[in-house]
């Protein structure tokens, strides 16, 4: 691949800002400024110290959204890095940089897929939109939560949108996520009553009493899953008691929990059985609950098909629908009954030192994202198909 591709160019511009969240550092400015130049009307949209940008064209059809974060998870040291982080450096085929895989090199193959999208059919069916934040990557509460409830007052609602989350695992394109399951987190606090351990029956140890709850919540299950998605998992990952001397019986227990749940249950009904057995064993107790994202699924139909499609057509790959991982931002729009698909390159180094992508895997992920707006705004529509540009 030449070292003079535009999505090359504009993923080294992006890495070389060090765009820690909340921070953009200025990626968003060199969006903007390309996409103004193909005739988007722009929104910013900040809110407290996160910056988003809303950017669409075209007035009419259905609207086809490209959603990402400009913002990075911190390098760690920077010592233990090849070479510096904000750095772009090529090496044997790789780029590596922070962000290089999630997501720059994405944001940049939506902009040159755009941009070639637009050149080919300057009068195209249908509109093309983009969401972007620099607040994924921390608390996401100022970012594309707040973005939709913007959307929301305004009366638009995107009829597609593709997510540039790396979903790839050994080959761009092998793997799309076509939904997320649901996040649903905890923090419990079992009351007891302090002592000293060699009178346990002048106090109550918060440990004993929970263990067994615990087993069982550990033991339970939740659901089967479905064919979309694995069975609803429940995980503990911290357990706090005791004073740190080895004589006293601990006057309080806290426990965080977590679920990653299916579509086959809803986070109430995992409260509601959570609590149940808690009093079932007679605990003292408090629950602070949090929902970080509902399950969303968006099953075959105009994007998935669309998507399939394009990694076909544009690399041979039969690509797999997965619904595994993490959550992303799509979990907030995908509430507004907008399908989602998300759809970038591999994610082997995603938030590790040496974060790298596949160069020319950025142009394979560009090819695939022209062709899909290709068969969205433009196969799908023979009978009134855009004209190119001479």
């Amino acid at each position: 691949m030449s070292i003079d591709s535009p999505t090359l160019a504009l993923t080294k511009q992006l890495i070389a800002r060090s765009s820690v969240t909340p921070h953009d550092e200025g990626c968003q400015k060199l969006m903007t400024d390309r996409l103004e130049a193909l005739g988007f009307t722009l929104t910013s949209l900040r809110f407290e110290d996160v910056d988003n940008f809303w950017a669409i064209r075209g007035d009419q059809g259905p609207i086809l959204c490209f959603a990402g974060h400009t913002d990075v998870v911190p390098t760690g040291p920077e010592a233990n890095w090849r070479s510096p982080p904000f750095e772009p450096t090529t090496v044997d085929g790789q780029l590596y940089g922070r962000g290089a895989a999630d997501m720059k090199g994405s944001l940049a193959a939506m902009i040159v897929a755009v941009e070639q999208f637009v050149t080919e059919y300057p009068h195209h069916n249908g509109r093309i939109a983009f969401l972007i934040t620099s607040d994924e990557e921390g608390p996401a509460k100022n970012g594309t939560v707040k973005v939709v409830e913007w959307l929301q007052q305004q009366n638009i609602t995107p009829d597609y949108c593709l997510v540039g989350e790396p979903s790839s695992t050994a080959q761009c394109g092998d793997v799309i996520k076509n939904g997320r399951r649901g996040s649903l987190g905890c923090t419990m606090r079992v009351k007891g009553l302090q002592g000293h351990v060699a009178y346990p029956h002048l106090a109550s140890n918060p440990i004993h009493t929970a263990v067994p709850a615990l087993t069982e919540l550990a033991a339970e299950t939740w659901d089967q899953g479905n064919q979309f998605f694995p069975a609803t998992s429940f995980q503990i990952s911290n357990i706090n008691g005791g004073t740190g001397a080895t004589n006293v019986i601990p006057g309080e227990l806290e426990v965080v929990f977590n679920f990653r749940f299916s579509t086959e249950v809803t986070d109430q009904q995992l409260r509601d059985r959570t609590e149940a057995i808690l009093d079932k064993h007679h605990l003292d107790y408090e629950l602070d609950w949090n929902l970080s994202g509902q399950a969303f699924l968006t099953p075959e139909g105009e994007l998935v098909d669309a998507a399939v499609a394009s990694i076909k057509q544009v690399t041979g790959l039969d690509t797999e629908l997965s619904t595994a991982g993490g959550t992303s931002d799509g979990r907030f729009i995908a509430l507004m009954g907008t399908q989602v698909v998300e759809l970038g390159p591999t994610n082997a180094t995603i938030h590790q030192v040496d974060e790298n992508v596949n160069i020319a895997d950025l142009d394979t992920l560009t090819s695939i994202y022209q062709t899909m707006l290709e068969k969205l705004f433009v196969e799908a529509d023979l009978h009134d198909a855009p004209v190119k540009a001479p």
